[in-house]
């Protein structure tokens, strides 16, 4: 079968009303950015195609109007299935004003499902929800008011429960690409991670329905090195090659740099800054510590982004291997626009295989946002008022990883903080409380962790806390830092207070390497 080469217009003019669309990218990468302008286009242009289902697996976007924000038209959506909504502004907004049905999965699960679509078996079946959000006992993955249809269902296999997530028909995907032969071969070799379009590719052409791939330019057959072609022609119905740089850039605003797809190395010295002595680097500082010789680990988006930044300026990256969820297993995780690649990397996979590796419970350790914690120890990082971020990998990560470390500021919304002969002095506290009595939403369970008895830590610029089997329990306090005023004042509950309570390691606020290296 040779796939179509077609303009950006024809490929987008067969998707039909009320078809499902699944489309490929991480963030800011990958993103197939020309064929959902052409889209959008065609729709504000003639009103159709309208009622359309999207799903996508890892946030995507730039938190702008560009990726998949050009589906928030009301009309043209009608029910949205994803694992991140941060960066797509527009279809929160469609989702907060019940204009459109909306679910929030783990991006795990997601992965799986379409692996498992692919292989026409009924849905997934996984632990990874339970007793949060995902749960049917709580909300189902449900978003809003306008959502009915369950998604998700509580079941028991030998004794043990498990959710079953309801597999899916697709229709349409919109994947993007580097090169294409004249047969419709797609490698990926300029993108730096290659998520999950194989399993894209696989699960709507098992469904019937047509694979539209755009591509920065097309190559004479014979010119791909076949271990390089992530999605053989047999899965591609039309090829669409862009021109307009703007819609094809391997990051948002940045064209291409090979170092990020794996394509060339850079030194340690010309791509590492150290970063200045402040909350975030104190709270990195804090966090590297838990890391054991031999781990295997991953980061989260935020202040868990500096731990690499930490370990490189300790020398001790040889200690471990950082991992990112979109693929690449090694090196040095990237941060920012960048986030989901790394420098140096030892390999890069299918995002749906780094998953099953962190289901699994490869994972030593992870590092991942805090955002809100309650009196339980749940977390929530996934919804704060009519704002919906959605969990991402979160779940997956923080319920099958052997250490969680969740790493973030005490108060937020103008905290502002100095270092001074070594001890920390808040200049002015933020207006917000992350420790609240009872968190909006679960995205992590404190309950379940402790069923597992999980090691679990809390760690912020002034206090360290751990997740006990009597309950969340303050075990380390910042040097300057007052207990009751700068503490236990800034919290909505009380929590427990070890009768060890000790003083943050001083080599933590002093401006020079911690000497973590020597130690080990």
């Amino acid at each position: 079968m040779i796939p179509e080469f077609v303009t950006k217009e024809e490929a987008v003019n067969i998707i039909k009303d009320s078809d499902t669309i699944v489309t490929s990218g991480f963030v800011e990468c990958a993103n197939p950015e020309g064929l959902e302008v052409a889209l959008e286009e065609r729709f504000l242009k003639t009103g159709s195609p309208k009622n359309l289902t999207l799903f996508y697996v890892a946030g995507q976007g730039a938190g702008d109007e560009r990726c998949v924000s050009r589906f928030g038209h009301e009309k043209l959506l009608k029910k949205v299935i994803a694992g991140h909504y941060n960066k797509a502004p527009k279809l929160g907004e469609l989702i907060v004003n019940n204009k459109i049905e909306a679910y929030n999965i783990p991006q795990g699960v997601l992965c799986q499902m379409l692996r498992d679509v692919a292989a026409n078996k009924p849905g997934v079946i996984s632990k990874v929800g339970l007793k949060t959000f995902a749960d049917p006992r709580i909300e189902g993955c449900k978003l809003n008011q306008v959502t009915k249809d369950d998604i998700v269902s509580l079941i028991e296999i030998n004794g043990e429960e498990y959710l079953y997530f309801k597999g899916m028909k697709f229709d349409i995907a919109l994947i993007k690409g580097s090169y294409a032969d004249e047969r419709g071969n797609i490698s990926m070799e300029n993108e730096y991670v290659s998520t999950e379009v194989l399993s894209i590719s696989q699960a709507v052409h098992n469904c019937g329905g047509k694979v539209i791939v755009q591509v920065d330019k097309i190559v004479k057959n014979g010119s791909l090195d076949p271990k390089l072609v992530k999605i053989p022609g047999i899965c591609v119905d039309y090829v669409v090659e862009i021109q307009d740089s703007k819609l094809k850039a391997q990051v948002y605003d940045l064209p291409y740099e090979a170092a990020l797809a794996g394509n060339a190395r850079l030194s340690e010295k010309s791509s590492f800054k150290p970063i200045p002595l402040d909350e975030k680097k104190i709270i990195a500082r804090r966090g590297t510590m838990e890391i054991k010789k031999g781990s295997v680990g991953n980061l989260g988006i935020g202040a868990p982004e500096y731990v690499s930044n930490i370990a490189t300026e300790e020398g001790i990256n040889d200690y471990m291997v950082l991992t990112v969820e979109s693929g690449p297993v090694g090196g040095s995780p990237q941060s920012g626009k960048r986030f989901g690649s790394a420098v140096n990397p030892d390999a890069i996979i299918d995002q749906p295989y780094q998953f099953d590796f962190y289901d699994g419970g490869g994972l030593d350790i992870c590092f991942l946002g805090l955002a809100q914690v309650d009196q339980f120890g749940n977390l929530n990082v996934s919804k704060f008022g009519t704002r919906i971020s959605g969990c991402g990998g979160f779940i997956d990560i923080s319920q099958n990883s052997k250490k969680v470390v969740f790493c973030g500021t005490f108060t937020t919304k103008g905290l502002k903080t100095k270092i001074e002969d070594g001890k920390l002095v808040i200049l002015e506290e933020g207006k917000t409380k992350k420790f609240v009595s009872n968190v909006q939403q679960i995205t992590f369970s404190g309950d379940l962790a402790r069923e597992n008895n999980k090691p679990v830590f809390y760690i912020t610029e002034r206090a360290v806390f751990e997740l006990r089997k009597e309950g969340l329990t303050l075990i380390e306090i910042a040097p300057g830092i007052d207990l009751q005023k700068n503490i236990l004042d800034q919290m909505d509950f009380k929590p427990l207070i070890s009768k060890d309570l000790k003083e943050m390691d001083s080599r933590i606020f002093l401006d020079q390497p911690m000497g973590l290296n020597q130690k080990r």
